[in-house]
């Protein structure tokens, strides 16, 4: 099984660089915001990916309930 990210090959130095970065961009006060946000970006990109589908089911669902009443 292949490592998804293995084309990026970052080991700790490189991590530890771009957190410093990061830091230094975004400051100590405004990271956790950041990643917060960033995490609920993520958290309703995978809802919509997951939940697409099951809208289509529910619409189809819905229709003869809200037919016959």
């Amino acid at each position: 099984m292949v490592n998804q990210m293995a084309f990026l090959d970052l080991g700790a130095p490189e991590l530890i660089i771009i957190l410093a970065i990061v830091l230094l961009l975004f400051g100590g006060k405004k990271l956790p915001e950041l990643s917060r946000s960033l995490g609920s970006s993520m958290r309703e990109i995978r809802k919509g990916l997951n939940g697409s589908g099951d809208e289509k089911s529910q619409k189809e669902t819905e229709k003869p309930r809200s037919e016959s009443a």
